[in-house]
């Protein structure tokens, strides 16, 4: 079944077509796509979708209609996350993304983003790491951590069934807003960035779950960047990102280095996409947090995420 997934995000606005096998809960990319488009920028402070930002997301989806109506897709689903769910325009947004561009448009709630989030990922337990070492679905407890733009969803499960979920208002983009206004941070502004982060993680994270877990993969923009700067990947490669093992040590390096530069010189980061530049150091705060939340030293990068769930739950997967 030919199907495509648009995730529409806080910061960015992504494509995924595939097919996917329904006997064996696997899919084939065929197109991926992804456009930094900050459709929540303003929101924290605002409560409102710009029309600036609403103008970037839907010249985007012009060219994804394009690529959909080229591929004969069967069935469509595009999510709309935390900046969508938060604006007071969020409903009217969703209704022209619907009509104007012929997608099944759905606001998830932070759970449903979760649920998907973590199915995508544990779609893509089978085969080898980055590293050549089989990556075995054990059934070991495992947190999927998803850094988006406006919140960050944590999701506690084994094997392929989903258990605690929550998502939790610390993205990329909102941190930013209400912390960052020097270029580069300073050093008061990055300490009260994290403060807030372990603050909401602190009270949204119980110590019962958190407890459980023994090991964690990564998804999403914030964490492949992570891996893709790591690995000085020019041009960006996802099989070397996909499985990668991502250090606790190693994202307090990278924030180091990175809240040092201006974005200006952080927009010539070999393995940065240019357009995450503004975002990557509250990114890097926020995913080091993650993982002190869960005492994790290390976590795999997985480029399975909410696309390729939304990808399988259309085909009546999971």
């Amino acid at each position: 079944m030919r199907v495509a997934v648009v995730d529409i995000g806080t910061n960015s606005t992504r494509l995924l077509i595939a097919d996917v096998d329904r006997e064996s809960a696997t899919l084939q990319e065929l197109v991926r796509r992804s456009h930094v488009t900050r459709l929540g920028e303003g929101v924290d402070s605002s409560g409102s979708l710009s029309p600036a930002a609403i103008d970037r997301v839907l010249d985007t989806l012009k060219e994804y209609r394009r690529e959909m109506d080229d591929h004969d897709c069967q069935a469509n689903l595009a999510v709309l996350t935390s900046a969508v769910r938060d604006a007071d325009n969020g409903d009217e947004f969703a209704a022209r993304v619907r009509e104007d561009y012929r997608l099944d448009a759905r606001v998830l709630r932070g759970e449903e983003e979760a649920q998907l989030t973590f199915l995508g990922a544990m779609s893509g337990r089978a085969g080898e790491a980055a590293s050549g070492e089989p990556r075995a679905d054990d059934g070991k407890p495992t947190v999927v951590i998803d850094v988006g733009g406006g919140s960050t969803e944590f999701v506690v499960g084994s094997g392929h069934q989903a258990g605690f979920h929550v998502s939790l208002q610390a993205g990329v983009v909102r941190m930013s807003e209400r912390h960052i206004h020097s270029d580069p941070p300073a050093p008061h502004e990055l300490q009260d960035l994290a403060a807030d982060v372990r603050q909401t993680f602190r009270d949204g994270l119980p110590a019962r779950e958190r407890e459980q877990v023994t090991r964690g993969i990564a998804v999403a923009g914030t964490a492949t960047s992570a891996a893709s700067i790591d690995q000085e990947l020019d041009p960006y490669d996802p099989e070397r990102v996909d499985g990668y093992d991502l250090q606790l040590g190693t994202i307090e390096l990278l924030l180091a280095r990175l809240a040092d530069m201006s974005e200006e010189r952080r927009r010539a980061v070999v393995g940065l996409h240019p357009d995450r530049a503004p975002t990557i150091v509250a990114g890097m705060i926020v995913l080091g947090e993650a993982l002190r939340a869960f005492e994790l030293e290390h976590v795999e990068v997985s480029e399975h995420d909410i696309l390729h769930g939304g990808a399988l739950r259309l085909a009546g997967v999971g």
